[in-house]
């Protein structure tokens, strides 16, 4: 049985792969060029964390629902078809690094005050998150594993922290960031481990191996 630190670990790993890309991502980086990074990240983490538990519920839900062997198939198709999108949405060599939250930065819902920038942020994620990437992921690891509040914790940790570092650097440092072309090697490596956690599983149902802790 999978313990309760395994288990936040493996949805720490699952969701900071999955983040590379991830709409929310650019729209926290848009309104953080406009806002208080923090504002932005206090609203954006409120949505993640409720749409966290409506995920897990689901995933809780469909465990008792199907046989343990389809849901590691799920799973390992899941990761492979996240490997796929990663891949296929690798920017070009020679892109600039943008954002497309950018529209949204000259949205002032909450006004001008020190809170600004919370209600966007908060409706932009609540809404915006609905069929992402990271709530299949949050789903799947639900069915498979009974730990939840390790699943909510583990995503958690890595998407608060990733979040305010992203916020914090385009709101200081955007115009410099787009010199580089760093995400097309998070696109990569993002990629290459999530399609290693698919082949562990497989290995695991095909031979009775598996060698990552999943």
């Amino acid at each position: 049985m999978t313990s309760w630190i395994d288990v936040l670990v493996i949805a720490f790993t699952a969701q900071l792969l999955a983040l590379p890309g991830e709409k929310g991502q650019f729209v926290i980086a848009g309104l953080a060029t406009k806002y208080r990074p923090v504002i932005v990240v206090a609203g954006a983490a409120c949505a993640f964390a409720g749409w966290t538990v409506l995920e897990i519920a689901l995933g809780r839900a469909l465990q008792g629902a199907l046989p343990e062997t389809y849901l590691d198939i799920a799973t390992a198709v899941l990761f492979v078809l996240f490997a796929g999108m990663l891949l296929y949405s690798i920017p070009e060599t020679d892109a600039p690094m943008i954002t497309d939250g950018g529209l949204l930065t000259d949205i002032d819902v909450a006004g001008d005050g020190r809170a600004a920038g919370f209600v966007p942020s908060f409706s932009v994620m609540a809404l915006g998150e609905f069929g992402d990437k990271t709530q299949l992921i949050t789903i799947g690891l639900a069915a498979q594993y009974a730990a939840g509040s390790a699943i909510w914790a583990g995503e958690m940790l890595a998407i608060v922290p990733v979040s305010m570092v992203n916020a914090y650097c385009f709101h200081r440092f955007a115009h410099a960031l787009e010199e580089y072309n760093v995400k097309r090697y998070l696109y990569l490596l993002s990629a290459v481990v999530f399609l290693a956690f698919a082949a562990d599983i497989t290995a695991d149902l095909t031979f009775g191996v598996s060698v990552l802790p999943l």
